[in-house]
C-alpha cells in the first residue's frame, strides 16, 4: 500500500503535516502488518506480519501505478494518518526491520495502534478548527495533547496500552463537538448512525447535518444530495456515488473514504480535501 495515494498533494496544513502519510520515510508497514483476504479490494490472501509480493527491497510498490487494474484497489484507499513515518522514525529511531528482524515483530504490533491514535489526532485537529464548538476546545486540546503523548511512547507501552478505551473517550467528546456543529441543520434529522444504507436510492436527499456516523453507504447513490455539516465519521462510503454531491462543511470526512467513493468534478468538497484522480470529469459515467 505504500506510496501509492489517489489523489494530488494535499493542500499545506500545518496542524496535519505529521498526519499525512510520507512513505519514503516508513518502511512499507502498510504492506506487511495488516493481513488482507482475495476480494474485490485485494487480488490475494496475505496474512499479518507477511510482506506483501509487490513490495520491493526499497520499500516501494513495484505495481503503484497499477494497482486498481492489477485487483489492489484496497491498497489505494489506504491512509494510515501518518503512523507509519512516525512508527518508523520515532518509536524505531530509523530502524529498519528488514536490516534489524529483531524489530519486526514489535513494529508490526505496534503500527495499527499508531494509527489509531494518529486518526484520532486527525479528527481532533479538525474539531479545533470548528467555531461553532469553541466551548469544548479546552476539552479537545486535553485530548489531543494526551492523544499526541501516547504516540511518543515505546514500543512496550504501546503495545499494553487500552487503545479501545481512548478511542471511546475521545469519540465520545467527538460526538459532542458534532452536536454542536450540527446543532441548527440536524433539526428533523432522522439519525442515521451505522445505519444499513447499502445500494441505498439517496439521489438528491437532503441530508444537511444527519449523523451519518458509521452508516454503510457502499454502492448507494448520493448524485446531488446534500451532505453540508453532516458528520461522516466512519461512514463506508466504498463505489457509493457522489457525483454532484456536496460535501463543503461536512465534519470528520478524511481522504480514504473519498478515494473509495466515485464522484467528478461537480463533486464539492472541503478545501482539506483533494479530488481523487480516478474520478471522473463531470457529466460522465463514474468508473
Amino acid at each position: 500500500m505504500s506510496e501509492e495515494r489517489e489523489h494530488a498533494e494535499p493542500v499545506p496544513d500545518r496542524g496535519r503535516l505529521s498526519l499525512r502519510a510520507d512513505c519514503e520515510r516508513c518502511f512499507g508497514l502498510c504492506c506487511v502488518a495488516p493481513a488482507f483476504s482475495a476480494s474485490a479490494d485485494f487480488a490475494i490472501d496475505k496474512d499479518a506480519g507477511q510482506a506483501c509480493p509487490n513490495l520491493q527491497s526499497d520499500f516501494r510498490c513495484g505495481i503503484h501505478k497499477r494497482l486498481r487494474q492489477q485487483g489492489f484497489p484496497g491498497c489505494t484507499v489506504y491512509d494510515c494518518f501518518g503512523a507509519g513515518q512516525k512508527v518508523a522514525q520515532v518509536t524505531f529511531g530509523g530502524q529498519d526491520w528488514r536490516q534489524a528482524p529483531r524489530t519486526a515483530e514489535q513494529m508490526f504490533e505496534v503500527f495499527p495502534i499508531m494509527r489509531q491514535l494518529h486518526e484520532l489526532l486527525w479528527y481532533l485537529t479538525e474539531a479545533l478548527t470548528l467555531q461553532a464548538a469553541r466551548s469544548l476546545h479546552g476539552e479537545l486540546s486535553l485530548a489531543f495533547d494526551e492523544t499526541e503523548r501516547l504516540t511518543h511512547n515505546s514500543p512496550e507501552f504501546l503495545m499494553e496500552l487500552d487503545v479501545a478505551a481512548h478511542r471511546r473517550d475521545v469519540n465520545a467528546l467527538l460526538l459532542r463537538t458534532s452536536e454542536l456543529v450540527r446543532a441548527e441543520a440536524r433539526r428533523q434529522k432522522k439519525d442515521r448512525r451505522g445505519a444499513d444504507l447499502i445500494g441505498a436510492d439517496l439521489r438528491g436527499a437532503d441530508l444537511r447535518g444527519a449523523n451519518l456516523r458509521g452508516a454503510y453507504l457502499i454502492g448507494a447513490d448520493l448524485r446531488g444530495a446534500d451532505l453540508r455539516v453532516a458528520d461522516l465519521i466512519g461512514a463506508d462510503f466504498r463505489a457509493a456515488d457522489l457525483r454532484g454531491a456536496d460535501l463543503t462543511g461536512s465534519i470528520f470526512l478524511t481522504q480514504s473514504q473519498l478515494n473509495a467513493a466515485k464522484g467528478d468534478t461537480d463533486t464539492k468538497l472541503p478545501p482539506s480535501l483533494t479530488r481523487p484522480t480516478h474520478w471522473s470529469p463531470s457529466g460522465t459515467p463514474a468508473a
